[in-house]
């Protein structure tokens, strides 16, 4: 299984929407990527690593798949649609990973 996380620094922009990002934004990639997407997690950044301190992410998601070729092959066909969105709910350009899922 493979998880493309893709987080959304503090100091990396003005906005985010964080309704947005939960009604519409998440919902779209789910309805695209169809069967690829095993589910999704969205994080928001609550605090940093000192009691009061900022979180160093305002956002983060995991988006669960069974195989790189089968999320990339659902993903990529989509993938200006998915960019696009990204106006609606950030300025933030967002740091992205795709992670090998070895344990859990």
């Amino acid at each position: 299984m493979i998880k493309m996380s893709v987080y959304y620094p503090a100091d990396g922009g003005s906005k985010f929407d964080h309704d947005y990002y939960r009604t519409r934004h998440m919902p779209l990639i789910q309805e695209r990527l169809g069967d690829a997407c095993l589910r999704y997690e969205i994080d928001k950044g609550l605090l940093g690593r000192e009691p009061g301190s900022a979180p160093a992410f305002v956002a983060a998601c995991h988006i669960y798949s069974p195989t790189l070729e089968t999320f990339q092959e659902a993903f990529f066909p989509h993938s200006p649609e998915i960019r696009a969105d990204v106006a609606n709910y950030t300025d933030i350009v967002p740091i992205v990973q795709i992670s090998e899922i070895v344990e859990g």
